[in-house]
């Protein structure tokens, strides 16, 4: 007897199935308690900074470095589409590990908003499971950070790898709001498509190879993500702050040559880009979906 006689499906569920699915998970998201809920955000946060930290060193020593006054730090070594597939790729293993060991990424749960669509998460749930995953995300983040910066990893290949990590913080606290807002649109869009073609799996490889498109083209495109912004931008505060003198001399640079990348600039860029964030999976993705498959189921 074969998996379809016993009446077991083993082909992919489809996208009204999905939709189904995206807001059964969001109802019991929404219902976890909070020590669960933020205890799986930390993880969420400390899995997408190792994805951070794994697409600079890849990037490291690829690409051109420029310090903030334009001057060349490193000449690339790659062209940089290439270079940018290479980190796009690598970061993926933050959201692979999101998923596939389990933990609350805010980006993602932007698609609570179904089951909140559907009447079947309240606005104070919803809110609730936002903000606590967020501050756990943040202090996963910043706190794997930390551990980057207390290992010395930012020293390897020569300085390389904190060279390219100084750049992408000062590269996103220059942003202005507007253009770091419509970045994070555009970035969890492609999050929230690759959480939502993970509905579809049935197996752990349908689920990895469902996220790697999505993430890397996200990354390659320099869209902003809010929870990997707690990672990229106080490690290169960090550095900025800490690092030894022979650091400095070793990457041709200064820490005053990076001054704008500060607390100050982090908090210019997070809020831009976590609302951005915020349109970019509820409303373009989680929105039309709901509207397309569940409305009038629940109308």
């Amino acid at each position: 007897m074969n998996a379809e006689d016993e009446g077991v499906r083993l082909d992919a569920l489809l996208p009204p199935e999905m939709a189904r699915r995206a807001e059964e998970i969001g109802v019991k998201k929404a219902a976890l308690g909070l020590v669960p809920m933020f205890s799986l955000a930390v993880l969420a946060g400390a899995f997408i900074a190792l994805g951070a930290a794994f697409a600079t060193t890849v990037a490291a020593g690829s690409m051109a470095v420029k310090g903030p006054d334009g001057a060349a730090i490193a000449s690339a070594a790659f062209p940089y589409g290439f270079t940018r597939l290479l980190a796009g790729l690598s970061f993926t293993l933050g959201l692979i590990l999101v998923i596939v060991a389990g933990a609350e990424l805010f980006t993602g749960n932007n698609l609570i908003a179904m089951a909140w669509a559907s009447r079947r998460v309240s606005t104070a749930a919803l809110l609730r499971n936002w903000v606590v995953v967020w501050v756990g995300n943040l202090v996963g983040s910043v706190g794997t950070a930390a551990l980057v910066v207390l290992g010395g990893q930012y020293r390897f290949g020569g300085g390389a790898v904190g060279a390219t990590a100084l750049a992408t913080a000062a590269t996103k606290v220059d942003y202005d709001p507007v253009r770091a807002f419509v970045l994070g649109i555009l970035c969890n869009a492609l999050v929230c498509l690759a959480v939502w073609l993970t509905y579809s799996a049935r197996s752990t490889t349908d689920r990895i190879l469902a996220i790697i498109p999505p993430i890397a083209a996200f990354v390659a495109m320099g869209f902003e993500h809010s929870v990997a912004n707690m990672y990229f931008i106080p490690v290169g505060i960090l550095i900025q702050q800490f690092a030894a003198p022979d650091f400095w001399t070793s990457i041709g640079s200064s820490a005053g040559a990076y001054a704008a990348v500060d607390w100050a600039g982090f908090v210019r860029n997070i809020v831009p880009v976590t609302l951005g964030n915020i349109v970019g999976g509820s409303v373009l993705v989680g929105a039309v979906y709901w509207v397309v498959y569940l409305r009038r189921a629940r109308a």
